[in-house]
């Protein structure tokens, strides 16, 4: 009775952690379990009229016919050279972005870059795009004002309607968006080096870069890697929320990565079965992407398991 008391006691008092807890707690249910029922739809053929218990089996059809359509090679080769050029461009930014802040001494100055660097990620892509739809669009667009009027270019260009320009321009919209918010955890990890090493290395005479390389970077090591193994489950994740808004018919073809490929063919034609069997095969890979960074990792003792 003692320690029933003790307990409910100690749940008074973290109320509002409690309340936290259950919030995350439901929308990973919601959101995260109840919908793996729905996955068998990848091995059912969903009917009009019938529900998805109901629905026939068809085994591997679906992902069959996805693996042999002309589609398949198209949309993977997209969403892999975006992801690629995600993981390989983007994530290095805010890891070099945090250890530039961490140099600056005056706190309101750093301060201010902090706040302004965080700013772009709470922006929806739509108004991104509005955003700079005014700065590079065809007509009217600023930039092309003004590489006109140096007579750097004869016409004005289609930045959004060039396919050799789309994912340039996807890439370096997503880095300046994201770059500040993701460097929030490598800032943190940095403010938790123990001062005194920087002391000793100034005392034994390394520089500012030197003491990056020598304390800084190794020490935020085993979170930059964790979070390299996180970035690798999601390595077909090729940016769904910007590519719906900055796509038109001209990119189509090179704007047609895996997530846009489900939204078109479950939501717009309405072929749920098949469009689950391409998620299904997306979670797939992403898991064995997490499951080969980890064991990788594992290597050098900074693997999760």
């Amino acid at each position: 009775m003692v320690k029933k008391h003790t307990l409910l006691n100690a749940l008074a008092k973290q109320t509002s952690l409690q309340v936290m807890a259950i919030i995350g707690l439901a929308f990973l249910i919601f959101f995260r379990i109840v919908p793996i029922y729905g996955l068998q739809l990848a091995f059912k053929e969903l009917l009009p009229g019938f529900t998805i218990q109901r629905s026939p089996w068809v085994g591997l059809k679906h992902f069959r016919a996805f693996f042999l359509s002309g589609d398949f090679s198209m949309v993977m080769r997209n969403t892999i050279t975006l992801s690629l050029a995600h993981l390989v461009i983007g994530f290095p930014v805010p890891i070099i972005f945090a250890l530039l802040l961490n140099e600056i001494r005056l706190q309101k100055t750093k301060a201010l870059i902090q706040g302004i660097s965080y700013l772009p990620y709470f922006l929806s892509w739509v108004v991104v795009f509005g955003v700079l739809h005014g700065i590079i669009a065809f007509q009217g667009g600023v930039l092309n004002d003004i590489l006109l009027g140096l007579h750097l270019v004869s016409e004005p260009v289609n930045f959004l309607g060039t396919p050799n320009i789309f994912k340039p321009l996807m890439v370096i919209t997503a880095i300046w968006k994201d770059a500040g918010w993701s460097a929030i955890i490598y800032t943190a990890a940095i403010a938790g080096i123990d001062e005194q090493l920087y002391e000793a290395a100034r005392v034994d005479g390394a520089g500012k870069f030197r003491q990056v390389l020598g304390i800084t970077v190794p020490l935020i090591m085993p979170t930059v890697i964790i979070m390299f193994i996180l970035r690798c489950g999601a390595i077909l994740d090729a940016g769904f929320d910007q590519i719906l808004v900055f796509r038109n018919a001209i990119t189509h073809n090179t704007a047609n990565i895996l997530d846009i490929f489900v939204y078109d063919i479950g939501l717009q034609q309405g072929r749920f079965g098949y469009a689950t069997a391409v998620g299904l095969f997306k979670s797939v890979v992403g898991f064995c992407m997490v499951f080969g960074a980890n064991k990788l990792a594992s290597r050098y003792n900074m693997g999760f398991f």
